[in-house]
This record gives structure tokens, C-alpha cells and sequence, in this order.
């Protein structure tokens, strides 16, 4: 069996690379604020209620959900309205940037598991 690979390279503009960088840090903060929702909601439920330490730890109530990743995509279109940068930006790519967000925290708590095991 034969199979071909063919690479290709671009040589975008200096314009067009000025959006793209705009574009990355654009990524960069939706990952984030994502991964800082996760820290948070994590955070929040690491102690017991009675031995918390307020000026230390920040609570979130208890009937917010987990922030997960169709939450967190569902909540781009409010985001967009908020911050009209995000409207530069094509809707899936920052859909992708959440998805890596959670692949990788699934991919790592799975591999933690497995060392922590043996």
C-alpha cells in the first residue's frame, strides 16, 4: 500500500499575520477564563464546609453546576455579546480551544490515576 503525504506552507501577510496573532490571544483568554471556572468550581468544593477558610478559599454555592464543556460552549454566544472580540474569532475554533481545555484535564486526572495506582 502507497500512501502520500504532501506539506504545504503558507506565507501569510504581515496583516494577515497581525490577525492571526489577534486571533491566538483571543484563544488564550477563552482557555483561560475556562480553566479559571474549573479552578474555581473545584476549589470550592476541595474542604469541608465547617473548616473552609473564608480569606483563603473561595465558595461558590452549591447549586452551580460543574462548570463542563457543553456549559461552557453554550455560554460563548453570552460571552460574544459581553465581549465583542470574540466576534473576531470563528465560533468553532473557540468551541476547539474549550474541548483541549477538557481533554487535556480528563487525559491528566486519567494519567495522575494510573501512577498514583502502582
Amino acid at each position: 500500500m502507497l500512501i502520500m503525504n504532501y506539506r504545504y506552507r503558507i506565507y501569510p501577510s504581515t496583516e494577515a499575520q497581525a490577525k492571526i496573532l489577534e486571533w491566538l490571544e483571543t484563544c488564550r483568554g477563552v482557555y483561560n477564563y475556562a480553566l479559571r471556572e474549573l479552578k474555581d468550581w473545584i476549589a470550592s468544593r476541595k474542604c469541608d464546609v465547617d473548616r473552609c477558610s473564608l480569606s483563603r478559599e473561595y465558595i461558590i454555592p452549591s447549586d452551580v453546576p460543574f462548570p463542563s464543556y457543553h456549559l461552557q460552549q453554550n455560554n460563548l454566544p453570552k460571552a460574544k455579546k459581553i465581549n465583542p472580540k470574540l466576534k473576531e474569532v470563528h465560533s468553532q475554533v473557540l468551541q476547539t480551544t474549550i474541548r483541549r481545555l477538557h481533554d487535556t484535564r480528563v487525559r491528566f486526572s486519567l494519567s495522575w490515576f494510573w501512577v498514583s495506582s502502582f
